[in-house]
């Protein structure tokens, strides 16, 4: 099977692994990890970072007047669940290669994270999902997904979104004449202030010149068909 990548790092929300009254949802965490077996099984190299909003966000931090680096710490953990999650439904469908990469040191549960550790396991066939953020508060799992792309030598970072194709000027949902952009520059998206990344994320990427795919996941086998270039995306790149 032919990619148009051969190296990726794959963001995903945590909110992509919940229904309406679920933290975790069965069916979409075999959805996805369905998916992201089969690429690898094709011969993708595949790094995965999973945000944390399914079990924690920001906001809750705030309602009981925590401070923010105590949020961000438990935001963190969080990917950490998340990622645990994911590695246990992949092997339950049988491929056993794959290993979480923590950035916050926990012994018992993950690999402690070492990019150089990670390029030799992805080039023997193992997935790499990598959790706990950057180990660093005030950074999001946008930056550490650019960050970790640049160091798996990933060539483009695909980032789902739940429910919208792309980037639009406007929030589709919202406005239904929201402009739908097709192609980007990395400079476009911090100038216009869409709401795509964080601007450290953006920084870093063009900086890396490294590309940025967004698209939608809600779809059967849509991680599959933005791989093959046969889903409607948003493409950012120089």
């Amino acid at each position: 099977m032919k990619y148009k990548y051969s190296t990726v790092l794959l963001k995903l929300s945590g909110e992509a692994l919940k229904s309406e009254n679920e933290i975790y949802n069965k069916e979409k965490l075999e959805d996805i990890a369905k998916q992201i077996v089969e690429l690898a099984k094709n011969g993708l190299k595949l790094g995965i970072v999973i945000g944390g909003g399914n079990i924690w966000r920001g906001k809750l931090g705030t309602d009981i007047d925590m401070p923010q680096i105590n949020a961000d710490y438990m935001g963190m953990l969080a990917t950490v669940m998340n990622g645990l999650a994911l590695e246990s439904t992949i092997k339950r469908l049988g491929y056993d290669k794959v290993n979480v990469y923590s950035s916050l040191p926990i012994e018992t549960v993950t690999d402690d994270y070492n990019f150089k550790r990670a390029r030799l396991k992805m080039n023997e066939g193992y997935i790499s999902i990598f959790v706990g953020g950057t180990g660093f508060s005030y950074f999001t799992t946008d930056t550490n997904s650019v960050i970790r792309a640049i160091e798996i030598d990933a060539d483009a970072v695909l980032m789902a979104k739940n429910g919208v194709k792309g980037v639009y000027d406007s929030d589709p949902n919202l406005n239904p004449n929201a402009k739908f952009y097709k192609k980007l520059t990395h400079r476009e998206i911090a100038e216009n202030q869409l709401r795509v990344m964080d601007l450290t994320a953006a920084t870093l990427a063009k900086d890396a010149k490294l590309p940025i795919e967004v698209f939608d996941m809600q779809g059967q086998n849509n991680i599959i068909k933005v791989m093959e270039g046969s889903l409607e995306s948003t493409i950012i790149e120089e």
